[in-house]
């Protein structure tokens, strides 16, 4: 068990998939990160728009990912399957094939590249060259409700604004 964060506007004690987009990195699913900083990231974007920024604290059962042999998949590196996965993802073509998709995140410094590589501006190669320079950030999406509420307990929520960084 560890802590994960999901950055948001909103306190959020039980996650509900009804309000997740389909066409995120990893498709439909509750996103959180073990990284605090992306957290606050991704609640600070929320600020700039006008509303709260408040990151929310969970305890991550994942002892039980094989306790209950859950499929997962690990992108542990940008590799030759991530952005085929991302660009399937964002276009609604994924299938949904595993409960837990973890790896790094299609951010806007990330997502230049990759625009390149979709629009056959530059191949895969070297898209992938571009962003081994990228420290890739982290994310978990966990694809389906009852999971979520068997993997995730809300521990705490923080408000945060940009002078508390």
């Amino acid at each position: 068990m560890r802590n994960v964060y999901h950055g948001s506007y909103t306190i959020i004690k039980r996650p509900d998939l009804s309000f997740s987009r389909d066409a995120l990195d990893f498709g439909k699913g509750f996103y959180v990160t073990p990284l605090y900083q992306q957290a606050v990231s991704w609640a600070l974007r929320w600020q700039r728009r006008g509303k709260r920024s408040i990151v929310n604290t969970y305890s991550y059962h994942d002892e039980l990912i094989v306790k209950y042999n859950l499929k997962i998949k690990i992108f542990p590196e940008y590799n030759h399957e991530w952005p085929h996965f991302i660009a399937d993802s964002r276009n609604g073509l994924q299938q949904i094939e595993y409960d837990i998709v973890q790896g790094g995140v299609a951010n806007d410094k990330v997502f230049n590249t990759l625009e390149l590589f979709f629009n056959k501006l530059i191949p895969e190669d070297e898209a992938l060259a571009r962003l081994k320079y990228e420290k890739p950030n982290n994310q978990i999406c966990i694809c389906r409700q009852d999971l979520v509420d068997l993997l995730l307990t809300f521990v705490m929520s923080v408000e945060i604004n940009d002078e508390s960084r």
